[in-house]
């Protein structure tokens, strides 16, 4: 029976933050499905006849769902506004499942199975880039949504929670990817002295046809179930209020919060609601532009080029059986560390976490660099490219996410959160896309980059980020004003 008299009920809370948070696990999935299929399918497409496969192609190819990624970020701010956060989860969710069953069968009705070409790479990309779509909403959408039904003395850890649901997406990708490749190895690529690539006629080709394929089509399960629990859970209260539906805006409340603080609640909600009148700038450029900057910071330190391709970096560190298994280790590691993050958020604040996550990413950047200056093989290089993750996984990860989805003033959140999150996946794509090249060029001069850009992190967030730790979302209006 759900109590809303005095404390509301803690089991109806977690439970419509936990079919939310299902976003945050597709948005892992669904970014981190390419680490085990990017070799597949790279030896897929150089086996076309009508044109030559190669590193540039490759890396804009692993991060095609990326630019899919910008367009959801860009438009979830109108689709928040317009659909609802509720609604907009229910099309990321569409768009989720239609990517997995495309990327799967790329030849659906126009191609010949099995035969590469250029018009088929193209159409794999679009569907790749559906997929992105749905992230950028779920990204940007999964927080707001989180954010504006959690009370603000836990927000900060049910808003962590969904980065949880990330990198968790992220280990269960890892380690369906590692089932379905079984007893199978990653084909050999090689490469000629004019630089042009060919698959070693030695090579285990069951990846290279069939494999790539069913580890996009898994995500058709994940996406259709959490299609379906959407129907289950309620608009946010701070929506309800923009759209005029005050009665089911404090029924919503007072069965998380009890009717006390529902009231109190509600009425500052109402005091701030002007979400559809206020001007982006309303409070300033600063706050807009630390936005930006934190999603910018987020991926400019280099992160997802180690997410999105650790096989072929723990394979090339030396790593045994492809560095799948490797693979799966950091994902649990990950894990670990996403849940410091969760449970100190709330205690030692946002700042603290980021500055700290900041150098200890700087340092596992650095040792990466250094292995590779020194021809280090083994354990060493293998074990700082995980430090280096697993800093990013108890800092910027869960606290990037929870700042964007606080940090804005109630008029203001649907638009600057969406232009935060849009420059998110741009500095993704670049990141993700350039990798490829970077890495065969000097992994040394890759990992020193990111190291930098990790100190520079740490001096932004200690010079201009505020600490927003205790704070209602309502307070965010007051900070910025007073600080405009």
């Amino acid at each position: 029976m759900i109590n809303t008299t005095n404390e509301g009920s803690k089991l109806y809370l977690y439970s419509i933050t936990s079919v939310a948070i299902l976003g945050g696990l597709l948005f892992g999935y669904d970014t981190a499905v390419i680490s085990g299929a990017e070799k597949g399918l790279e030896a897929f497409f150089l086996s076309a006849s009508d044109f030559q496969y190669n590193k540039v192609m490759h890396g804009i190819t692993s991060s095609s769902a990326l630019i899919g990624c910008v367009l959801g970020g860009a438009i979830s701010g109108i689709f928040a506004s317009r659909l609802g956060r509720r609604n907009s989860l229910r099309l990321a969710a569409i768009l989720f499942f239609l990517s997995a069953l495309g990327s799967y069968y790329p030849e659906f009705l126009f191609f010949e199975y099995g035969k590469p070409n250029m018009d088929l790479l193209i159409a794999f990309n679009l569907y790749r880039v559906l997929g992105g779509i749905g992230v950028g909403l779920a990204s940007a959408v999964c927080p707001m949504y989180i954010a504006e039904i959690a009370p603000s003395n836990i927000r900060g850890t049910l808003v962590s929670c969904n980065q949880f649901a990330i990198i968790f997406g992220m280990l269960v990708v890892y380690f369906v990817n590692y089932l379905i490749m079984g007893d199978h190895q990653n084909p050999v690529i090689l490469k000629d002295a004019a630089g042009v690539l060919s698959v070693s006629s030695e090579s285990d080709m069951w990846t290279v046809y069939e494999g790539w394929r069913y580890m996009f089509g898994s995500e058709a399960f994940p996406a259709a179930f959490f299609g379906l629990l959407l129907f289950f859970v309620p608009k946010t209260p701070r929506y309800l209020v923009l759209i005029q539906q005050d009665e089911k805006a404090y029924s919503i409340l007072e069965k998380i919060n009890g009717k006390t603080k529902a009231q109190e609640i509600l009425n500052d909600i109402k005091a701030t609601a002007h979400e559809k009148t206020e001007k982006i700038f309303t409070y300033g450029v600063a706050v807009i532009v630390i936005g930006i900057l934190l999603s910018v910071f987020q991926q400019a330190i280099g992160i997802n080029a180690v997410l999105y391709y650790a096989p072929r970096i723990f394979e090339n560190a030396g790593a045994e059986g492809g560095g799948m298994m490797q693979t799966v280790i950091m994902g649990i590691v990950n894990i670990v560390f996403t849940l410091v993050a969760i449970f100190t958020v709330d205690r030692f604040g946002r700042k603290p976490l980021l500055i700290i996550g900041s150098i200890g990413m700087a340092v596992g950047a650095f040792a990466v660099a250094m292995c590779d200056s020194m021809a280090i093989k083994g354990i060493l290089p293998v074990l700082s490219v995980i430090v280096y993750a697993a800093f990013f996984m108890m800092s910027w990860g869960p606290i990037c996410w929870v700042l964007i989805a606080e940090i804005f003033p109630n008029t203001i959140r649907g638009k600057a959160v969406a232009i935060a999150v849009a420059f998110q996946w741009i500095f993704n794509y670049i990141v993700s896309s350039t990798f490829p090249a970077l890495y065969d060029f000097s992994p040394m001069f890759a990992y020193s980059l990111y190291g930098i850009i990790c100190v520079a992190a740490a001096i932004f967030v200690w010079r201009w980020v505020p600490e927003t730790k205790g704070k209602t979302l309502e307070d965010m209006s007051k900070l910025w004003k007073k600080n405009k």
